[in-house]
């Protein structure tokens, strides 16, 4: 299959690529090192239409497709992996099933502001006992009147420090395992909705992330996202899409130290030759690049079958644990490349190992995406 970017699609992706090189890589450095989330330069992302690529302009979005949006999260993680995860969320786990699966009313309050980048979102699914498995979450929302009211706890939230919303599944009926999961739209000014402070991690220390407990919540149920017991469709169709968005970020993060690394071994002299002389560093750099275009490749033909309204569940698995792995695989090499600096925190190729390590854990394991390949397999 060959994919052929159309003229849109090919000045997003630039414009996102220059936008990397001028806001985001001079500064991903020092974001990291402070754990400091960079709200302004989100808030310049949002300006250039990423709070909501895929999202139709009626509902505030740029009005373009999930191709576009593949190659947008792919440049920004290669300026900064952790800006590149905030837009990912607000675009693949919220937007999307709040498109999907909300009444028009839903999307006037709880979509438009957040594809159009006047609020983020959110998503709600993982629990400290509930991470691959999803049955085993024990959030509940028992019904009373017109309110649902909801006790429990979510963690490793992504952007739930500074987040206007969440997409939140709970339980409506334990006895029913995945059939008794019900979803909701909730503002995150809701009394009850407490924030726990930001989780320290190994990479991606400008994404802020953190647990939030729920204590005798009351949600309308007027906010309640498609009927009770479909959360379960709700939170597998939204990842998915957020697969793709993962995949991507992984891309571009393996891009980036791909670049670096090539740059470096160009300058890097040993036994009086540049260090891109040695056939070693030659097939170093020759599988790296090989590896990240086969990644794009599986990734575009997800992002393709999206966009043409066909299941792609199988697809996304295998573009994002191809991808995920693989940009584990380059930065590794491209530490080793680096030879000792690749392990100082002088240069940003330590923190493109640190950060490429998350792409295999979150929006499901590499083992998770094996069971989900395997399974439409044995069909």
């Amino acid at each position: 299959m060959e994919i052929e970017l159309s003229e849109e699609q090919r000045l997003l992706r630039d414009t996102c690529r220059d936008f990397a090189e001028r806001e985001l890589k001079p500064h991903a450095k020092r974001w990291d090192r402070e754990h400091q989330y960079p709200a302004d330069a989100v808030k310049k992302a949002f300006e250039l239409g990423l709070g909501g690529v895929a999202v139709p302009a009626e509902w505030g979005g740029a009005g373009m497709d999930n191709v576009a949006y593949a190659l947008a999260i792919e440049e920004i993680s290669r300026g900064c992996a952790s800006v590149g995860v905030t837009l990912s969320v607000n675009n693949s786990l919220y937007c999307d099933p709040v498109l999907r699966y909300g009444t028009d009313r839903q999307k006037e309050s709880w979509l438009k502001p957040f594809a159009s980048g006047e609020k983020l979102g959110c998503f709600g699914l993982t629990e400290p006992q509930a991470g691959s498995d999803a049955a085993e979450q024990r959030t509940t929302a028992v019904r009373r009147g017109d309110k649902y009211v909801i006790n429990g706890t979510k963690n490793w939230i992504t952007n739930g420090p500074v987040a206007d919303a969440i997409v939140l599944f709970t339980m409506t009926d334990l006895s029913k395992g995945t059939k008794g999961i019900t979803t909701f739209v909730v503002d995150a000014k809701t009394p009850g909705f407490l924030l726990q402070k930001p989780d320290e991690k190994l990479g991606i220390c400008a994404s802020p992330s953190c647990t939030i407990f729920f204590e005798n919540m009351e949600v309308p149920a007027a906010n309640r996202l498609g009927a009770e017991g479909e959360g379960f469709k709700i939170a597998m169709s939204t990842l998915d899409g957020g697969r793709i968005g993962i995949a991507a970020q992984a891309i571009g993060i393996g891009m980036a130290a791909f670049e670096e690394a090539r740059e470096y071994a160009k300058v890097r002299k040993t036994f009086d030759v540049p260090i891109a002389q040695h056939q070693a560093i030659q097939f170093m750099l020759a599988d790296m690049i090989t590896e990240l275009e086969a990644a794009r490749l599986l990734t575009l033909r997800a992002a393709s079958l999206k966009d043409a309204g066909v299941r792609h569940s199988r697809e996304s698995s295998m573009a994002k644990l191809y991808a995920s792995e693989a940009a584990n695989r380059v930065a590794d090499k491209a530490v080793q490349i680096h030879g000792g600096m690749g392990y100082s925190k002088e240069l940003d190729v330590e923190r493109h190992f640190r950060d490429a390590r998350i792409t295999e854990i979150y929006e499901g394991t590499s083992e998770i995406q094996r069971l989900v390949i395997s399974n439409a397999l044995l069909k």
